[in-house]
């Protein structure tokens, strides 16, 4: 007997013939698939009859989205930095703010972040990286008891600096290399693999705050533990006039000269690369994580996505944080993305919703080296799935369930969600959580972070609140 089985709608598989199975089932038992079809041929087989039927007539079914850049202590800071480029950005807001973070504030931001990622369709996320003060261990118990999957980097450092401003890392953020190497290592141990949901990776800051020794100590124990590293990269124009000036190599060449290149890495914006670099990237099976909403809103340029997808680089997608986005709904990225693209090549075809599908479930799946465990819809796969309700004026008539997901929906249009064959949203309804509690707590501690730190203490808007 199954424990849930899903009838009918579109069934977007993301399996290697792409599949679309019209009038589809799905019928999940421990955790896996245990079969997909055409309904009118599962209905029949007793063995999928369940206590719990999912109606899916007027949905579409895909895989549980793979946000592959995500702050969780960002989600307090939403509305916090409008209008700056990056590096003020940092400096006068989100560092001071996050330096400022107790653990039971930056807690509250990672649930308020998880709530939102789960109402939006995400199943799996990679948390660029958790600091000392944020209290990691109990984030990454939380995320248990979520039942979302993610991969947690830790950050390290030795410096502090970014590219060539010297000191400007906010004093509550600074953390010796011995301590943050070890304090990943701790965590590893602890947590790596805990359920087949929660994996630890290294987050190396950006160049300016690690040392080239530090980089390759990270790179050197990743392999050997066979876990994985993502960093921020090339962002901005001044990341690249940085590591040209300082050694003499283009982004991608510094990364791969410290051996941060490879299957089991995630650069993150990499918006100032070239061609040559696009090729450097593809030969080395390093994955990209793109995030357009966040490049846009900090001006910080349209990475070249559409030429790195031409040469077969695994590009994914990720939402960034709460000030750099305002939004952790990976559904409403893709739209942005293909845009994006269409403007800087000058062609609609550019980037195709087809591609933009494949970024953030088999493609994320990839990056975070777990393709083997989900990404597609496949009989011995885990359950991650979530059901978008189309039954909606802005999606339809239902013509092209490609098309609609990535044009026309966004992520409140998900209406259920499973993860590893549980139903962790049904109905709108977070089931392995108090919402309210979270949104409750939410307001209490940003207004208590912002006084302490004394940003954000007035909107910045010009018309009259009063």
């Amino acid at each position: 007997m199954a424990k849930i089985y899903i009838r009918g709608g579109y069934i977007i598989t993301m399996d290697s013939r792409r599949r679309i199975i019209k009038d589809g089932a799905i019928a999940i038992d421990n955790h896996e698939i245990i079969d997909i079809g055409k309904r009118e041929v599962l209905d029949k087989d007793y063995r999928y009859h369940s206590d719990l039927v999912i109606d899916a007539l007027n949905d579409i079914v895909l895989p549980g989205l793979i946000n592959t850049h995500v702050h969780l202590a960002q989600g307090l800071l939403r509305a916090c930095a409008d209008y700056l480029p990056l590096i003020p950005w940092l400096r006068d807001r989100v560092w001071p703010l996050q330096g400022n973070y107790k653990p039971k504030e930056a807690l509250i931001s990672a649930q308020l972040v998880i709530a939102e990622m789960i109402m939006s369709g995400t199943t799996t996320f990679l948390e660029t990286g958790l600091v000392g003060r944020y209290g990691p261990d109990n984030i990454i118990e939380f995320i248990l008891k979520s039942g979302i999957r993610a991969a947690i980097a830790r950050h390290v450092m030795d410096q502090t600096g970014y590219a060539d401003q010297q000191n400007i890392l906010h004093e509550g953020l600074i953390e010796s290399g011995d301590k943050s190497f070890k304090d990943t290592l701790r965590l590893y141990n602890k947590y790596h693999g805990r359920g087949d949901r929660v994996w630890i990776w290294f987050g190396p800051r950006t160049p300016g705050a690690v040392s080239l020794k530090l980089y390759h100590e990270i790179a050197e124990k990743a392999r050997e533990l066979g876990t994985g590293i993502t960093m921020h990269l090339a962002e901005v124009r001044e990341d690249r006039e940085y590591l040209m000036k300082t050694f003499n190599k283009k982004p991608i060449e510094f990364a791969h000269s410290i051996g941060l290149t490879g299957s089991n890495v995630v650069l993150v914006h990499t918006v100032w690369i070239d061609d040559e670099e696009i090729k450097l990237l593809a030969k080395t099976q390093t994955s990209i994580s793109h995030n357009p909403s966040s490049n846009a809103k900090l001006a910080s340029g349209i990475a070249p996505v559409s030429r790195m997808v031409l040469e077969g680089v695994n590009v994914t997608l990720g939402t960034d944080g709460g000030p750099s986005n305002n939004s952790y709904d990976l559904i409403r990225e893709m739209k942005i993305a293909t845009l994006l693209q269409s403007v800087n090549t000058m062609n609609p075809e550019s980037l195709r919703a087809e591609d933009l599908l494949e970024m953030v479930t088999i493609n994320g799946a990839k990056a975070l080296m777990i393709d083997r465990m989900v990404g597609s819809l496949e009989v011995g796969k885990r359950a991650d799935i979530i059901v978008v309700d189309t039954h909606k004026p802005h999606l339809r008539p239902l013509n092209n369930p490609v098309s609609h997901l990535v044009y026309s929906s966004m992520g409140s249009d998900v209406k259920h969600s499973i993860i590893d064959g549980e139903l962790v949203m049904y109905n709108r309804e977070i089931q392995t959580f108090n919402l309210e509690e979270v949104l409750e707590k939410a307001e209490k501690a940003a207004y208590n972070l912002y006084e302490r730190a004394g940003v954000c203490t007035e909107p910045d808007i010009n018309w009259v609140i009063e």
